[in-house]
C-alpha cells in the first residue's frame, strides 16, 4: 500500500492506492444455506423455524419437480453464506456479483438491503463496501439472497415452451478493486468496449471505448494502455493515451488503433482470435487496473435478395437453437456442459447458434468465439406481452444488460427481442381492444429496436415470428427489425411440407427487402419410437429425419434465405407439455443427455468438409420384427456420408454397395437373431473411411410354434404402426397386425384416434399418468373381439396393459401440445367389458366405474397354463361401451 497526499482546494485528502493486483474476480459458490419457501421478517430478524441444507452453487430448486405431474414450485427461496473480508481490502471497491438467478432478486448484507435485480437470464452486480466488517479473523458477514421465480405479469417471460427455474442458477462472484478500475456500475457490463469499425482483407482498425472510475475524493492523472496480442501474445499494435480521470466519478477513454496490415481475420472455418489488454496506470507506471479482452477482425452484412455474407463471401448459416438445462440438474449446470453443447453442434458441422430464448451462461459466448461459431442473442419477450410502463422498462433494462455484457463477443451478429410474441394475443379476436393490444406490442418492438440500434449500431436486430405472415405485417411487425424470423413447422403443427417453400418464397415476394432466417423449424423426434412406415406425429426418429430432409434441402435450394436454425439442439425439460413424452420438448437432434440422434448425423454428412461416414438406426441397438422362413426379418438401414458410394456388411459379410444421393444410401439388411455386426465403408483417394455399430435384434417367428426357433416372449403395442424399444429392459415391442394362424394379431376393432382434430390420427398425445411407458398407453385398440396367439403348450405369464383415453374432463392445454381439445365419450355410457383368457373370464365388468380412469395406466398380470394345442385366445366381451386394449405381453416362463 502506497499513501498519496494531495492539495485540493486548500484541503489535505489523503488517498490510499492499492497497487499490488488489478481488479480480482473470485467465486463464492461453496457452502451456501438454502431454505425453500419465504421467511417472514428475515433477514432483519432470525427464523427459528426455518430449515436450512447446504448446497452449493449453481443451484436449482426445482430439479426433480419438474419431472413430476403434480406441479413444479415457482415461489420464493432464501440463500445466506459468510464471507471473510480482510482489513487489506478496506478501501477497496467490493462488489456482488451474479451471472443468473431467476427471476426476481434481493441482496442483503449483514441484514441490510444493497439492491434488487429483476430479471432472470442476465448478470447484475451490487457495490457492498460500506456495509462489510473488515476482519478476515474472526468476524464474518453474512450474505443474504432472496430469490422468487412466481408468475409476475410485468416481467418477461410471461409464458412460453420452456420451464422457468427458480434459484441461483449461476456463479456468484465476489469482486475486489482498487479505487481506480474500470467501471463495474454498467448493466454489470464489460469495459471497454472492443469495437472494429473498419475491416477488410487488407487491412484493419480497432476502437477501444473504456470507462474508468475513480472512487477517490480527487482527480489523478493516469495512462491507460490498449494493446492488440496476436494468438501467440506477439505485440501487434499499442495505443497509450494519458488522461485526468474525474474525482468521485467515471471517465470515458476511447482509443483508436488503426491501419493493422493483412489482419488475420475470424470466421467459422478459421476463428482467429486477437486479444487486446487495457491496462491503467498512475503516472509512476503502478498498475492500477488491466483487463484482456478477445478481438475478432470479421465484418459482415445480410442480403435479402443473396443472404449472408461474412468477410466478403456468401454463406449459409445452418445451426440450431439451444435450452440450456440438463436432466437431474435443472438450468444449474456447470460450464462444462456449456462448453460440450457447442462443440457438439460445432462437431456437426454448423457454422450458428440462436441462443434462445434468453442470454445465456457467459461459457456459451466464450466458446462461440473459440469454435467459430456465429450467434443470434435474445431477450425472454415471447408468446405475450402486458401493457404496462412496468413490463416496458423490464424489457428495456434486459436489453441495455444483454449488449452490454456480452458486446465484445466476436460471434454476435444479432441482436433479438421478441419471440412469436403474437401467438397468445390478449382479448378477444378482431376486437377493438385486440387491435389496441397488436398496436402497443408494435410500439414496444420499435422502442427496443431503437434501443438497440443506439447501443450497437454494428449489428443486426431481428424478431422471430410464429407463422402467421398476415399477423404479424398487418400488425406492423415486418416493417420494424433489420431481420424477420419465421418459426415454421409445416409437415409437423401444419400438415404440409410443401407449405414451408411456399411460406418462403412468399416472404421474398412480398418482403423483398427484409432479410430471412429460418430461426425455429423441427419435430419431436423420441428415441424409443421408430418405424418403418413414419407419419407426421409418430415422433418416430424416422419421421424426424424425413422432416429435416425436405427443410434443409428448400432452404439450401434458395439463396434468399440467409439461414436456419433447427429446433432444437438437445431435448429440453418444457413442463407444460403433456404429451407422450411429458413435461420434455423431444425435437432435439441430440437428446437431453447429449447423445445424437439419426439427423444428426445426416447434418454432419451435409455441413462438414472432411470425409463422413456413419450408420444410421444406431441408437436402435434392441430392433425385432417378424421374421421369415429363414429366421430373418429385413428391413431398411440408412447410412449417412458425404462420399460417392458406400458399402455395408453384415457380420463380416459384404452386403451390397450403393450410390450415395443426397447424402443417404439405403440398404435393406436381412437380420438374424442376435447380434447383427454392421460395417459401412466408402473409400476417398486411396484412403479407406469406415463405421461400426451392433445391434441386437429379435426375430418373432411367422409360427410361434416353431421347433427352430422356441417362443419366449411378444411384446405387442396396440392401435399402433411404431416400434417401441425399452433399452432398459432390453425388449423391443412390435406394432399390432391383424391375426392370422400360427401366427399372433387382433381380430376385429379399430385403431383409436382422437375426434375434433385435424392433427394427431392415431392414440392420444396427452401425458398418462403413473407410468414411464407413455407411448404404449397413448395408443389402443377399440371394439377387438379378441387378441390371439397360437404359443405351444407351457406355463405362460400374460400382461394386458389399458388406458382409458376417453374423458369427460377437460384436459390440460397447451398451445404447446399437439392438441388441446376435450376427448368425450359421444355414447355418454362410459364403458365396461369381461375379459376372458381360454374361456376364462378374469375380469369382469372392467372399465370406468373401477379401474379404468381416465389418462391413468392400468395393467393386470396373469400366469396360465396352455395345454391341448390351444394357444392363448384373449377375448373382450362389451357390456356397455367397447372393449378396449392398449398392449399386452406374453412370455413363457417354461
Amino acid at each position: 500500500m502506497r499513501k498519496r497526499i494531495f492539495i485540493l482546494m486548500g484541503a489535505l485528502i489523503c488517498v490510499q492506492l492499492a497497487f499490488a493486483q488489478p481488479t480480482l474476480k473470485q467465486t463464492i459458490n461453496s457452502n451456501w444455506e438454502f431454505h425453500k419457501g419465504d421467511i417472514i421478517g428475515f433477514p432483519t430478524s432470525q427464523s427459528e423455524t426455518a430449515r436450512w441444507e447446504t448446497v452449493s452453487l449453481p443451484h436449482s430448486w426445482n430439479t426433480l419437480d419438474v419431472t413430476q405431474d403434480t406441479g413444479y414450485y415457482r415461489g420464493i427461496g432464501w440463500y445466506k453464506k459468510k464471507i471473510y473480508v480482510p482489513q487489506t481490502w478496506r478501501g477497496k471497491s467490493v462488489y456482488l456479483y451474479f451471472e443468473g438467478a431467476n427471476q426476481v432478486t434481493e441482496v442483503y448484507v449483514n441484514g441490510q438491503i444493497v439492491g434488487k435485480h429483476i430479471g432472470g437470464y442476465t448478470a447484475f452486480s451490487f457495490d457492498i463496501g460500506k456495509l462489510l466488517k473488515y476482519d478476515q479473523t474472526s468476524t464474518p458477514n453474512e450474505i443474504t439472497v432472496k430469490v422468487d421465480n412466481s408468475h409476475n405479469e410485468t416481467i418477461p417471460p410471461l409464458n412460453a415452451d420452456f420451464t422457468f427455474f427458480g434459484g441461483i442458477y449461476r456463479n456468484v462472484y465476489l469482486i475486489t478493486a482498487n479505487p481506480v478500475h474500470f467501471n463495474l456500475d454498467n448493466n454489470a457490463g464489460v469495459s471497454p468496449r472492443i469495437k472494429t469499425p473498419m475491416v477488410s482483407d487488407t487491412e484493419a482498425d480497432a476502437a477501444i471505448e473504456s470507462s474508468i472510475t475513480n472512487t477517490e475524493g480527487a482527480k489523478l492523472k493516469v495512462s491507460v494502455t490498449s494493446a492488440i496480442e496476436d494468438a501467440d501474445g506477439n505485440l501487434v499494435k499499442e495505443v497509450v493515451t494519458n488522461e485526468t480521470l474525474t474525482a468521485n466519478g467515471t471517465s470515458a477513454i476511447d482509443q483508436s488503433l488503426n491501419g493493422i496490415t493483412q489482419p488475420h481475420l475470424w470466421s467459422p472455418d478459421d476463428p482467429y482470435l486477437y486479444k487486446v489488454v487495457t491496462t491503467v496506470k498512475d503516472k509512476n507506471g503502478n498498475v492500477l487496473d488491466e483487463t484482456t479482452n478477445p478481438l475478432g477482425f470479421r465484418w459482415f452484412k445480410f442480403d435479402a435478395a443473396t443472404g449472408f455474407y461474412l468477410n466478403g463471401k456468401p454463406i449459409k448459416l445452418i445451426g440450431a437453437n439451444r435450452h440450456q438445462d440438463y436432466p437431474g440438474m435443472a438450468n444449474a449446470v456447470p460450464d462444462a456442459i456449456h462448453e460440450h453443447d457447442m462443440q457438439l453442434l460445432k462437431d456437426m458441422g454448423a457454422n450458428f447458434i440462436r441462443i434462445s430464448h434468453y442470454p445465456q451462461d457467459p461459457a456459451v459466448l466464450e466458446a462461440c468465439d473459440r469454435l467459430g461459431i456465429l450467434a443470434s442473442i435474445e431477450i425472454p419477450i415471447v408468446n405475450r406481452i402486458t401493457q404496462s410502463v412496468e413490463f416496458t422498462q423490464n424489457c428495456e433494462n434486459m436489453q441495455r444488460e444483454m449488449i452490454a455484457q456480452n458486446f465484445n463477443h466476436p460471434c454476435i451478429t444479432i441482436w433479438a427481442y421478441m419471440n412469436e410474441v403474437l401467438l397468445q394475443p390478449r382479448y378477444k379476436s378482431n376486437s377493438a381492444e385486440q387491435l389496441a393490444y397488436f398496436h402497443d406490442v408494435a410500439t414496444l418492438a420499435g422502442k427496443l429496436d431503437s434501443l438497440t440500434r443506439s447501443e450497437d449500431p454494428s449489428r443486426y436486430t431481428m424478431i422471430s415470428c410464429h407463422g402467421d405472415f398476415d399477423r404479424y405485417n398487418n400488425a406492423g411487425i415486418t416493417k420494424i427489425p433489420q431481420i424477420i424470423g419465421w418459426n415454421l413447422y409445416y409437415g409437423w403443427y401444419a400438415p404440409d411440407f410443401d407449405g414451408f417453400g411456399k411460406f418462403l418464397d412468399r416472404h421474398n415476394r412480398e418482403l423483398p427487402d427484409k432479410p430471412l432466417i429460418v430461426t425455429e423449424y423441427g419435430c419431436d423426434g423420441d428415441t424409443r419410437l421408430h418405424s418403418l412406415n413414419p407419419q407426421r406425429f409418430d415422433k418416430t426418429i424416422e419421421y424426424q429425419t424425413i422432416y429435416h430432409k425436405h427443410y434443409l434441402k428448400a432452404m439450401m435450394d434458395r439463396p434468399f434465405v440467409a439461414g436456419g436454425a433447427m429446433w432444437c439442439l438437445v431435448d429440453f425439460n418444457s413442463y407444460g407439455r403433456i404429451d407422450a413424452s411429458p413435461h420434455k420438448n423431444t425435437k432435439g437432434v441430440a437428446t437431453d443427455e447429449r447423445v445424437p440422434k439419426d439427423v444428426y448425423y445426416y447434418y454432419q454428412a451435409n455441413l462438414l468438409k472432411k470425409p463422413f461416414i456413419k450408420i444410421g438406426s444406431r441408437n436402435w441397438v434392441i430392433r425385432g420384427g417378424t421374421g421369415d422362413e429363414n429366421a430373418q426379418c429385413t428391413q431398411p438401414v440408412e447410412v449417412y456420408s458425404n462420399l460417392a458410394e458406400v458399402s455395408l456388411s453384415l457380420n463380416g459379410k459384404l452386403l451390397d454397395k450403393q450410390q450415395v444421393k443426397d447424402k443417404v444410401a439405403v440398404f435393406n439388411v436381412p437380420f438374424s437373431n442376435g447380434v447383427n455386426n454392421l460395417k459401412a465403408s466408402a473409400e476417398e483417394n486411396g484412403i479407406v473411411f469406415e463405421d461400426f455399430t451392433t445391434i441386437n435384434f429379435k426375430v418373432q417367428p411367422v409360427s410361434l410354434n416353431s421347433k427352430t426357433r422356441p417362443f419366449r416372449e411378444l411384446n405387442v403395442s396396440l392401435g399402433d404402426s411404431r416400434f417401441y424399444a425399452d433399452d432398459k429392459l432390453q425388449q423391443i415391442w412390435l406394432p399390432e397386425k391383424p391375426y392370422s394362424p400360427g401366427s399372433w394379431g387382433y381380430i376385429d376393432g379399430q385403431i383409436f384416434a382422437m375426434k375434433d382434430t385435424n392433427l394427431q390420427k392415431f392414440g392420444t398425445n396427452q401425458n398418462i399418468l403413473g407410468t414411464d411407458y407413455d407411448p404404449i398407453y397413448a395408443t389402443q385398440r377399440v371394439g377387438l373381439s379378441d387378441f390371439k396367439a397360437d404359443v405351444p403348450d407351457g406355463k405362460y405369464q400374460i400382461k394386458l396393459l389399458f388406458a382409458e383415453l376417453v374423458f369427460n374432463i377437460k384436459s390440460q392445454t397447451s398451445v404447446f401440445n399437439l392438441n388441446a381439445a376435450t376427448q368425450k365419450d359421444d355414447g355418454g355410457g362410459g364403458r365396461s367389458f369381461d375379459v376372458f383368457i381360454n374361456g376364462q373370464r378374469v375380469a369382469e365388468a372392467l372399465g370406468d366405474d373401477n379401474y379404468l380412469q381416465p389418462l391413468r395406466a392400468f395393467s393386470i398380470r396373469y400366469t396360465i397354463d396352455v395345454t391341448g394345442g390351444t394357444g392363448i385366445d384373449i377375448s373382450f366381451k362389451g357390456i356397455k361401451g367397447e372393449s378396449i386394449l392398449n398392449g399386452i405381453q406374453v412370455k413363457k416362463v417354461f
